[in-house]
């Protein structure tokens, strides 16, 4: 966002800020619930909530699915695993790769965190009307389409010489 001396930026206005600590905040409140009943951090419990809804992916899926970083989706795998949560199995289509899949200790897991965390949504955005719980989310969704779409050149030419 450019600045100019009648309207200076700042980062409280900047609504990529805004909706990153928005999001922390969220995730954070959530992930409070999940350590303290369950053990788990963020990444654990995005992993497992994928592996929950889509059934076995490989890592790869799982960082471009999640966004997450592949080595934070690599622990979460690991300690997945190591706690009985998740098992991997040899990707038949790819020798390299291995498909990451809920156990049975995971699913009754993922089965007991659903309702808390629809609960926790339910809370958390009660302070929206169904409405605006709609259009907020499809907002999300047309705000996460155009960051995926963006061309990091064209954003430059749009800066100018400098």
């Amino acid at each position: 966002m450019p600045e100019d001396n009648n309207h200076p930026t700042r980062l409280a206005d900047f609504l990529p800020y805004q909706l990153s600590i928005t999001s922390n905040a969220v995730s954070s409140r959530i992930a409070d619930e999940y350590r303290a009943r369950f053990g788990l951090s963020v990444p654990e419990w995005r992993v497992m909530a994928i592996l929950g809804d889509a059934g076995a992916q490989t890592q790869r899926d799982l960082t471009a699915t999640t966004l997450m970083d592949k080595v934070a989706v690599n622990r979460a795998c690991k300690v997945l695993e190591d706690r009985g949560l998740a098992s991997r199995q040899p990707n038949e289509l790819d020798g390299r790769s291995h498909h990451l899949d809920l156990t049975e200790a995971g699913r009754v897991m993922h089965g007991q965190i659903m309702p808390i965390a629809e609960a926790m949504e339910a809370e958390i955005f009660g302070c929206l009307s169904d409405d605006e719980r709609g259009q907020f989310s499809e907002i999300l969704g047309r705000v996460r389409q155009s960051s995926g779409d963006l061309d990091p050149d064209s954003i430059l030419d749009h800066l100018g010489p400098e």
